[in-house]
């Protein structure tokens, strides 16, 4: 990512759900991206992933993801960065 950013102007978006395609991964991954300065996460979240019509499997639950964004803000924090 950094050397991406080097040379492109553009935001750079992670989506830890498809990139990982498991829902047990989407924090960590989300948790590095954050870390080597993403612009944004794509982060599929569903209230009963094991009933869900697609994508359950890397869906995480709401808790999860209320867990990710505090996570998330710390870790942006410390890079004197913030999370809209």
């Amino acid at each position: 990512m950094p050397a991406v950013k080097k040379r492109s102007h553009l935001p750079i978006l992670v989506d830890p759900s498809h990139g990982t395609g498991k829902r047990h991964k989407v924090l960590p991954l989300s948790r590095a991206a954050v870390a080597v300065g993403c612009d944004g996460l794509l982060v599929e979240v569903h209230h009963q992933p094991e009933k869900a019509l697609s994508d359950g499997m890397q869906s995480i639950l709401p808790a999860e993801f209320a867990e990710l964004l505090s996570e998330i803000k710390q870790i942006a924090q410390v890079l004197h960065r913030r999370v809209n």
